[in-house]
């Protein structure tokens, strides 16, 4: 289908928006401010839910700013809620293939009908600039597409295999892979849409029913998630979404007997812990983590360096730096270093910082408090054992003093230092001079995480990158995010190491058997 101007968000309109894309969301945003402040119930069982109880999410461009309220959630209303999918699983599961695609391909519909009014209270909720919400929740439309698609070039998962040569009886062999029951999604803040929207898709396309959390912080995009699907005519408790704290609400899904699956995003501390509930229960149970990152840049003396710091700049602050792909090291070869400090201190002094609803801001706001305080304290050892090359502030007055606003921040510090491993999930990049492209990639593997990361140099130094670069997604050469930036089909995305569980990546060819384990059928005749 197409948008009503006769022209579909992709990944490349995002880098080419037309002014038609412009006068739509600023419509959206005028049309979205006219529902701020409502009440919004969880949904269990196909009925809304309320607690009495009710927390409010207000904007990080305006503290001023009600964007909604929404229910304390309970353990009782995760027992619901879970009840609810257990008692609709079984119909859900023996839906054909074909009618399961179906429902769902209406939704990812729906989330393209709606993009633009989606996009705004995500931009408004989030802190996002107006393309970086536009992306996301039209990626979430073609990630539930992109599972049907898989869905259905695998022919629901059935393979028949050759019979047993048995003399005098006639065997029929297959293998299928069947759903594993009720699946939990807990998603993040920073893609309250897209970290739920797919992981929900892949679980239902399979035949799982979905019991679904958002970020508190993200609620209102969970509801507006949750009426799409809704909306697209899923039976009663084939999808439920729980609204209220993690220690609450997260940790009684995660513990209760009878999900038999999660699919997380989130911190590694918290993802782990998942990992090792899962494993230790009566039988193991699948867990889908990722977990962030820690992303390196290398940059070669031979390096196109306008393509290199325009790429670094855009992973490094785009979304502020909260996404888990966002580049947080560089290692640049000592010949070009001055240079490229140079051209990426000057990109980042340039960026125009304020409310993301308005064409002309490219950063926003960060999320909250916690994330200006953690900020401020690396400000601080940076100052004392380091260097801030520009940034490294909170930013304050007129139009910041509401909001959560802070300086991109361009730092260098000791190679020992905390920072070059610790995820800081806030605008800050720090670099440092490598004498070769070999120092850099063992620099860059020198850590925990292993979840992109990007290299700009010659034609001939690529391979020797990509064969040992500790990593499950790559970028070489390319000044639209030096690690950020995927896109169904295109660009699976997944980490090693401590960045994920699976070794698959979101969007690729091999995720959607995540959700479903194996059955062999032996019938002899």
């Amino acid at each position: 289908m197409t948008t009503p101007q006769d022209f579909r968000l992709t990944y490349s309109t995002m880098f080419d928006p037309p002014s038609a894309l412009h006068e739509r969301f600023d419509a959206a945003i005028e049309t979205i401010r006219t529902q701020l402040g409502r009440d919004h119930p969880m949904v269990i069982g196909g009925q809304d839910r309320s607690t009495g109880e009710w927390f409010e999410v207000r904007s990080p461009i305006d503290r001023d700013w009600l964007l909604g309220r929404f229910p304390k959630g309970s353990s009782a209303d995760v027992r619901c809620a879970v009840a609810a999918a257990a008692k609709a699983f079984p119909a859900w599961a023996a839906t054909p293939v074909a009618g399961r695609i179906a429902l769902l391909r209406r939704a990812a519909d729906l989330i393209e009908e709606r993009v633009y009014e989606i996009s705004a209270a995500v931009a408004l909720e989030i802190g996002k600039n107006r393309m970086e919400s536009l992306g996301e929740v039209q990626e979430t439309a073609e990630l539930v597409r992109w599972y049907c698609d898989q869905m259905e070039a695998n022919e629901g998962f059935v393979r028949e295999l050759p019979g047993d040569p048995l003399t005098g009886f006639v065997s029929h062999n297959r293998t299928q892979l069947r759903p594993y029951g009720v699946w939990a999604v807990i998603a993040p803040f920073n893609f309250p849409f897209a970290l739920a929207g797919g992981p929900i898709g892949s679980a239902l396309v399979c035949g799982n029913t979905v019991v679904f959390k958002v970020a508190s912080v993200a609620a209102w995009s969970g509801a507006l998630l949750m009426a799409a699907f809704r909306d697209a005519g899923l039976p009663a408790g084939t999808l439920s979404m729980i609204t209220g704290d993690g220690a609450t609400v997260g940790n009684a899904l995660i513990t209760d007997p009878g999900i038999a699956g999660v699919t997380f995003t989130g911190s590694y501390e918290v993802g782990m812990g998942i990992v090792r509930s899962f494993a230790a229960g009566r039988w193991p149970r699948p867990c889908i983590a990722e977990m962030g990152g820690k992303n390196a840049t290398i940059v070669s003396r031979h390096a196109d360096l306008e393509r290199a710091a325009v790429g670094i700049m855009r992973s490094a602050f785009g979304l502020q730096g909260q996404k888990c792909s966002a580049c947080s090291r560089v290692y640049v070869e000592r010949a070009v270093a001055g240079e490229l400090r140079e051209r990426l201190i000057a990109l980042t002094k340039a960026i125009a910082i304020g409310d993301p609803t308005d064409r002309g801001n490219w950063m926003g706001p960060v999320i909250g408090a916690a994330t200006v305080a953690r900020y401020l304290a690396a400000v601080t050892e940076l100052r004392a054992h380091g260097q801030i090359l520009t940034g490294g502030e909170r930013l304050g007055g007129e139009p910041y003093e509401r909001g959560y606003f802070i300086a991109p921040t361009v730092a260098t510090a000791p190679a020992d230092h905390r920072l070059w491993q610790d995820e800081l999930f806030a605008p800050l990049v720090l670099v440092d001079e490598i004498d070769s492209v070999d120092a850099g990639i063992a620099r860059a593997n020198a850590s925990d995480y292993g979840l992109t990361a990007g290299f700009y140099g010659a034609r001939e130094e690529i391979a020797n990158f990509l064969a040992r670069i500790e990593v499950g997604v790559t970028y070489v050469n390319r000044p639209q995010g030096a690690t950020t930036g995927a896109w169904p089909g295109y660009q699976p995305f997944g980490g090693w190491k401590a960045s994920g569980t699976t070794g698959k990546s979101i969007g690729s060819l091999w995720y959607l058997p995540l959700y479903l384990r194996e059955q062999s059928q032996t019938i002899v005749d």
